[in-house]
């Protein structure tokens, strides 16, 4: 599968420090996999949309043919906020 970031997942990776992008960046490696392997959980109330658990960080992702759309990465406590303010894509 391929994966690919939304630009404010994109945004939000690239101000992270390295060692918290090293750890994404294998999460995401992960993603890739058939099926994607890791933390995985569905978000409740959200169909299709996925969690990835990264230490104290949360990637939110749903697939879509052969894609894996990560829409959100953010803390924990911020990611599940945002999901609900657009990117309903």
């Amino acid at each position: 599968m391929q994966v690919l970031l939304h630009h404010t997942a994109d945004k939000y990776f690239n101000r992270l420090n390295a060692a918290d992008r090293d750890r994404i960046d294998i999460a995401l490696d992960k993603l890739e996999k058939e099926p994607p392997e890791g933390d995985i959980m569905p978000v409740v109330g959200q169909a299709g949309l996925f969690r990835t658990r990264v230490g104290a960080y949360r990637l939110l992702w749903r697939i879509k043919g052969n894609t894996v759309l990560v829409t959100h990465i953010d803390s924990r406590g911020q990611v599940y906020n945002k999901k609900n303010k657009g990117n309903k894509r």
